[in-house]
């Protein structure tokens, strides 16, 4: 679905990515891994078209980027940020309606379509019983659930996502990541950027791991985040660990005490 080959970006002469590559696949989801100020942000918004970058092919459903109005990106991606604030105060289906906007006509009108459609996105997310409640008066994870109805309303074969889950507690971290591989299953392709190392490993099909504008390793999760890759990003500060099969990261010095097995 989203096709990224040699992508270079700077803020006038600060470079900022560096020749980065990366695709994301329908029906996956695909983390971007890395630390704070690696440029996973700014990669996104490039990708989006918010940024002007150069490169050898950015391509979404086999259309170049550049060359797409806006309204033709709204129908091939969609996006979700960390935080929403809508300048006035609406009901969790005008936000989710929203969503429909790059489909509504010239007066701007919603069709019964649109309706249907925004009705059965706010159903299938299990938000029914939120729907007329102001937006600003719901909880965080409640919030941010309903920005990822927005984007699934939008109905786009690729939505990209900026750490969904921070700030959230653990019940609503895990519900959004759910919600983000049924998504998956559906046949979208999901582009999820997040910092933590378990969420992509426990969750995500596939990750790019990023440091200093540069893709430094990719694949399956299991793989892609070894003790190598942590030691490069994270000099002395994880080691990676298995629980009940299942592997995870955990801060250095954690394995000894509790006489977990490394892997």
């Amino acid at each position: 679905m989203l096709v990224v080959r040699d992508l270079h970006f700077s803020y006038g002469s600060l470079p900022v990515l560096n020749g980065v590559s990366l695709s994301a696949k329908a029906g996956e989801v695909c983390g971007l891994f890395g630390p704070n100020g690696c440029g996973k942000t700014t990669l996104f918004r490039c990708c989006l078209g918010l940024l002007e970058a150069t490169a050898n092919t950015l391509a979404v459903d086999g259309c170049a980027v550049a060359s797409l109005l806006p309204a033709q990106r709204a129908r091939l991606m969609a996006y979700v940020p960390q935080e929403h604030k809508p300048p006035f105060p609406l009901l969790v289906r005008d936000v989710v309606m929203l969503g429909r906007t790059p489909y509504l006509g010239l007066l701007g009108r919603a069709t019964a379509v649109d309706r249907r459609v925004v009705h059965d996105t706010i159903a299938w997310i299990g938000l029914t019983g939120l729907a007329d409640r102001p937006y600003d008066r719901l909880s965080g994870g409640q919030r941010q659930l309903v920005l990822i109805a927005r984007a699934v309303a939008q109905q786009t074969p690729i939505i990209l996502l900026d750490e969904p889950a921070s700030g959230l507690d653990f019940h609503n971290q895990i519900l959004i990541w759910q919600v983000l591989q049924t998504l998956a299953a559906s046949g979208t392709a999901v582009l999820c950027c997040s910092h933590d190392p378990n969420h992509v490993v426990w969750f995500c099909d596939r990750v790019v791991v990023m440091q200093a504008g540069c893709v430094v390793a990719e694949g399956p999760p299991a793989g892609a985040l070894g003790a190598s890759t942590l030691q490069r990003l994270y000099p002395d500060l994880c080691e990676r660990a298995v629980a009940d099969g299942a592997p995870v990261v955990l801060p250095a010095g954690v394995t000894a005490r509790h006489g977990s097995a490394r892997i």
